[in-house]
């Protein structure tokens, strides 16, 4: 069944093609007509649920992660990358033996420290572990399409999975379908253990650089972890804590929020100047929510200049003092974590360029922070690697 669901789809030994491309001409004519076409289903069929993007249904069915009415109050930079849906995920439940996407990219990967997949890819995971990545191709474009089959278990027994597709962290995407077998059934997936979503806010660590696909940022890792909903707005280079940011973060309805930015500010000032006044936004739109605050990691740019890590020492204990202030102010709802205790000076083998973590590292910052934001929302970690 798979080589002829290749062939139709247009897609040689596991790689996509675009249906248009000349490639495709090199592959052998099958002697008869191609295997039933899969059965393809759109994002609003209501069986597939989209999380991780709260203003989807507002912003029209737009793979984004700010409202658009709001457009005109971000920063260009903000805006842009809000395009790249780094911690949505589709959702469901399919005793399809057969799963494919049908997906449209801008562009094609283009970044140095972050490999493609982790750039343009969507993570297919079934039952909570890893299957497979689609990706952007080097000729990626508007209007070329290109169909990837994530798995194909026609020769097992038909069974019911639970199916998680992480979206991009750095590239956006058009997701015209997927594409399950004539014969299956397709239901949405289970709950999860908390009906709101945490809400991470912060910079490219946030957002998944320099992770080697989507389901390996920290707080994909977390969401696995714990078994809860997330929402992700962290902004490469551009986590500077403004006050539209912080009123995007308090519009929603959160289990809590998790703060992790300090480090995109070129100074010291700008960041103490931005700081206090972005949790006192958040905090008078969400009285009661928790809020849990992260300092900045460690970054080997601290060993190589004494000048930034005086810089680093300073945001760290400004941070610290913001959310003791507001402790001792009556602030029962806040906590400090101490970004080093995610990822110190001895876990430089965390870093992919000296800043940013690879997947060892995210995996660190993950099992370091499970056990408070389970203790804070009550949860005990499913799945500690």
């Amino acid at each position: 069944m798979l080589a002829k669901i290749l062939l139709a789809c247009g897609i040689v030994a596991g790689t996509a093609l675009a249906q248009d491309s000349k490639t495709a001409a090199s592959v052998p004519e099958p002697a008869r007509p191609a295997a039933p076409d899969l059965r393809w289903l759109p994002l609003t069929n209501g069986q597939i649920k989209v999380y991780g993007l709260p203003w989807f249904s507002e912003n029209g069915g737009e793979l984004m992660r700010l409202p658009a009415r709001s457009k005109d109050s971000f920063r260009a930079p903000v805006w842009a990358l809000s395009k790249s849906p780094s911690g949505a995920r589709l959702r469901f439940r399919t005793n399809s033996k057969v799963l494919a996407l049908e997906l449209e990219y801008p562009g094609a990967p283009n970044m140095a420290n972050l490999h493609a997949f982790g750039q343009t890819g969507l993570d297919v995971y079934a039952d909570g572990s890893y299957v497979s990545t689609a990706t952007a191709d080097k000729d990626s474009k508007p209007g070329k399409r290109l169909k990837h089959i994530s798995f194909d278990f026609s020769a097992r027994p038909r069974v019911e999975r639970e199916i998680t597709i992480y979206l991009p962290l750095y590239k956006s995407v058009k997701v015209h379908g997927i594409g399950v077998d004539p014969e299956a059934r397709v239901s949405p997936a289970k709950a999860y253990v908390r009906a709101k979503p945490v809400v991470f806010y912060g910079t490219s660590i946030t957002q998944g650089g320099a992770a080697s696909r989507p389901g390996m940022s920290y707080p994909a890792i977390l969401g696995r972890m714990l078994d809860i909903d997330f929402v992700n707005l962290g902004f490469s280079g551009n986590g500077l804590g403004e006050p539209e940011m912080a009123r995007a973060v308090a519009e929603i309805d959160a289990a809590c929020f998790v703060l992790d930015f300090g480090a995109n500010h070129k100074t010291f000032a700008e960041m103490k100047a931005a700081y206090a006044p972005f949790v006192e936004i958040v905090r008078q739109q969400r009285p009661a929510t928790p809020i849990l605050v992260l300092s900045p990691p460690y970054t080997t740019r601290e060993y190589r200049f004494d000048s930034l890590k005086e810089d680093w020492r300073q945001r760290r204990q400004h941070i610290r003092e913001v959310v003791n202030q507001r402790k001792q102010a009556g602030d029962k709802h806040i906590e400090f974590i101490e970004g080093t205790d995610l990822l110190g000076p001895n876990r430089g083998d965390g870093l992919v360029d000296g800043s940013h973590p690879n997947d060892l590292g995210f995996q660190w910052m993950a099992e370091a922070l499970a056990p408070r934001l389970g203790k804070t929302l009550q949860l005990r970690p499913a799945r500690l690697h």
